[in-house]
């Protein structure tokens, strides 16, 4: 087992990944930018250091000061945690060269995933059902309308080595796509360096479908059942919840069976999800997010399986502690995550310090936090407060748990979303489980109903506020 590992990530996944570490008996090693010095993660961690005078947007990203902290540390391990540098190849190869044991996948097998082209390629390879797309990543404008008209509108437009929804589109239409291809690239290559592109048919109203896996250096595969991830804004996940409505027990059995399979022919090792599009009963690849997900809360809820202490296990050498046939899911399990923005004005960013803040408990509820009362939240970060995950025998009683868990979580000081997983508790589109992508988009009465929520609960949040002396600043 390794025994100290720096955690290359802030926030609340840096103090979860601090948590295993604890439960192990392994040191854990903090590193944080200038905005973050005084952040919670910084404070629960065995160690701590600073990782220098750039700019705070850029520091989780620096590569050669992450290594030199490594090594100066003496920790054997590096936790990417998930966004930043956890899927980069080049930060694996580099604790490789180190002799530093990266925690998750290869190089080689993130140059494969990371790529939405080379992993369609593995995927037909192991024959498993894909949609209709590009054969290869391109800039070429011609290229790309030849291969458009070929494949028919409506096409989703990505970024390569993009993820987390950002510069993807729907075209409906030719007049759309010129414009959409250099919105797509510009975007690509601001943000992921590489300005190629990949375009697929769009499956009209679909669910979005992803499957957790567990794979060992001893040839051990296993998948956790399923988790949807179908409402989402602009392509982000808001709402996560396992298992999903939308699949039996024989295709859960059919799905599971294809994601273990892909996993097993790119020669996968650690955790990941491989991402499939439902639809009316058919599913099709989508991608492989290789790396902890931000909702894997809920398959821990349902399967009582850390996920971060198996990671760690895999990274050591050591074999899965779970097999196919220990793996049941038991009740249910929703996330909703909780940011610090404002849904009554288009989901502004409302970053601030926090005047008060009292999370939610009681029976099946979990808080995922790295924030406290009086804490700043920086605005060159994602806003992100928590995840708020409820779990229950079933998934009504689960939506019930969640509702009274939402009711009782008091923020003052920034603006949050609170009040938009208050709606979607009650809708009942929401409660009936008939989800898919475009589900925020087509609720038009959201936002009336979220004023309608948000005065019937002030009573009680200004009660609660009171008790706790949490006041707003004139």
């Amino acid at each position: 087992m390794v025994s100290k590992i720096l955690i290359a990530n802030r926030g609340e996944i840096a103090i979860r990944i601090m948590r295993a570490c604890k439960e192990l008996g392994i040191k854990s090693v903090a590193v944080y930018s200038e905005v973050d010095k005084y952040a919670l993660f910084t404070k629960y961690a065995d160690e701590a250091y600073l990782l220098g005078p750039a700019p705070a947007s850029q520091s989780y990203l620096n590569i050669e000061k992450i290594i030199e902290i490594t090594g100066e540390c003496n920790a054997d391990a590096i936790h990417p945690g998930y966004g930043f540098l956890s899927e980069n190849p080049n930060f694996a190869e580099a604790c490789e060269k180190a002799g530093i044991t990266f925690i998750g996948p290869p190089s080689d097998v993130l140059k494969i995933t990371g790529n939405k082209v080379a992993a369609r390629k593995e995927a037909i390879k192991a024959r498993v059902p894909i949609i209709t797309g590009m054969d290869e990543c391109s800039s070429d404008l011609k290229h790309i309308k030849d291969i458009v008209h070929k494949i028919g509108y409506p096409v989703i437009i990505k970024p390569a080595n993009g993820g987390g929804g950002i510069g993807m589109s729907i075209i409906h239409s030719e007049d759309e796509l010129e414009k959409a291809i250099a919105i797509s690239s510009s975007i690509a290559q601001s943000t992921f360096g590489i300005k190629n592109i990949y375009i697929e048919k769009y499956i009209e109203h679909p669910r979005h479908i992803e499957f957790q896996i567990l794979a060992d250096k001893h040839g051990n595969i296993v998948h956790l059942g399923e988790r949807e991830c179908s409402i989402q804004r602009n392509y982000g996940k808001i709402i996560e919840e396992s298992p999903s409505v939308a699949l039996n027990a024989k295709i859960r059995q059919q799905m599971g069976k294809q994601a273990v399979k892909l996993a097993r022919s790119i020669n996968y090792i650690g955790a990941g999800t491989v991402e499939f599009i439902y639809s009316k009963g058919d599913y099709y690849f989508l991608e492989v997010n290789a790396r902890i997900q931000v909702e894997h809360g809920v398959t821990e809820m349902v399967t009582g399986i850390d996920l971060v202490k198996e990671q760690i296990r895999i990274a050591s050498d050591l074999p899965l502690s779970v097999r196919q046939k220990d793996v049941q899911l038991h009740g249910w399990a929703i996330e909703c995550r909780i940011n610090a923005e404002d849904p009554m004005r288009n989901f502004m960013p409302s970053p601030g310090k926090l005047r008060g803040y009292r999370s939610p408990g009681g029976v099946g509820i979990r808080v995922d936090s790295g924030v406290h009362n009086g804490y700043t939240i920086p605005d060159c970060y994602h806003p992100m407060i928590s995840k708020l995950i409820a779990h229950g025998r079933d998934r009504n009683e689960t939506i019930l748990r969640m509702r009274r868990a939402l009711y009782e979580y008091i923020i003052v000081g920034v603006k949050t979303n609170i009040i938009l997983h208050k709606v979607i508790m009650e809708n009942p589109r929401f409660v009936s489980g008939d989800l898919e992508t475009g589900f925020i988009q087509r609720e038009t009465g959201l936002q009336v109903n979220m004023r309608r929520i948000t005065e019937r609960d002030n009573p009680l949040i200004e009660r609660l506020s009171e008790i706790f002396n949490f006041k707003e600043e004139s």
